[in-house]
């Protein structure tokens, strides 16, 4: 009889450090949203993987962040530091880079009673990889970690090794989810999701982060999904750089996320953007309830 092993890894860190591509390294597709920018991920995502006797539910958060000036702030440090005693394992990400915030993760590591396993991103931007033993070691002594791994998220590097070695710590149990499935995410909040992500790689500087997306419409009709969705930012000035130039911008940024949305879905794609101002939704907290930030 074959033991199966079934559990949820948390991953945390800070922001911009590689969680999200972590996450779609392990599943091998795009599931979260990646940007260069800090502050990308908003929500809890899980990510499933069922390889053989094994189904790791990978629990993707925003990035941990000491200052929490308005109640988006504080509803992500919350999304990610409430998974902490919930998993059986966590992965704590860094990029090679350890600096206060990763101090301030740190204290709310030391009440965590499963192991937490410190993964070290982005070695493919370290030259000389003689450093990377001397890294090892003074981390080492930050805290009693069940493991210490190097690797390359993007360039999928030592990924492999990763899984291995999270598979050790999961308990023996029957699989949570069905063997297809590959998240507990609606078509709807991806879509979303999507859209977000392709306004903030095509308004690099331009625009801060205080938009956000809500779909109006998510229906499928022959064989077809119509899809209507509101872009919320704070101030006219904002509205005006996302639609641009005679509606250039925003049309871009609507057919960018309609292919992605096809190549996820599986299906052709109409897609509706609209763009609005409600003035402080960052800090409405009834706001961010409608717009789904429990």
């Amino acid at each position: 009889m074959t033991h199966t092993r079934c559990g949820y890894i948390g991953i945390i860190g800070r922001p911009n450090v590689g969680k999200s591509t972590l996450l779609n390294a392990v599943l091998g597709q795009k599931l979260s949203i990646t940007c260069r920018k800090p502050q990308t991920t908003r929500h809890q995502i899980l990510g499933i993987k069922t390889e053989s006797n094994v189904q790791s539910v990978y629990v993707d958060t925003p990035g941990m962040h000491k200052k929490q000036e308005k109640a988006i702030n504080r509803y992500m440090n919350k999304a990610a530091s409430s998974i902490l005693h919930d998993v059986d394992v966590v992965v704590f990400l860094i990029d090679g880079n350890w600096t206060p915030e990763e101090d301030w993760i740190l204290e709310r590591l030391k009440n965590v009673e499963g192991p937490v396993i410190l993964v070290i991103n982005k070695v493919d931007l370290i030259k000389d990889k003689a450093e990377l033993l001397p890294l090892i070691e003074q981390l080492s002594k930050k805290m009693k970690f069940a493991e210490i791994l190097p690797l390359s998220a993007k360039q999928k590097t030592q990924v492999a090794e990763l899984e291995k070695a999270l598979a050790k710590y999961l308990p023996e149990q029957d699989f949570i989810y069905p063997e297809d499935q590959i998240t507990d995410r609606s078509q709807r909040f991806l879509a979303a999701e999507i859209i977000r992500e392709k306004l903030m790689r095509s308004l690099g500087q331009e625009l801060p982060y205080i938009l956000t997306v809500e779909i109006d419409i998510f229906k499928e009709e022959g064989g077809i999904y119509d899809i209507a969705a509101t872009i919320y930012v704070e101030r006219d000035s904002q509205k005006a750089i996302i639609i641009g130039s005679k509606g250039q911008k925003l049309k871009q940024i609507g057919t960018e996320a309609r292919l992605d949305m096809q190549k996820l879905f599986e299906y052709k794609v109409h897609l509706q953007l609209w763009v609005k101002v409600r003035e402080n939704w960052a800090d409405d907290e009834r706001m961010l309830r409608q717009l789904g930030y429990e």
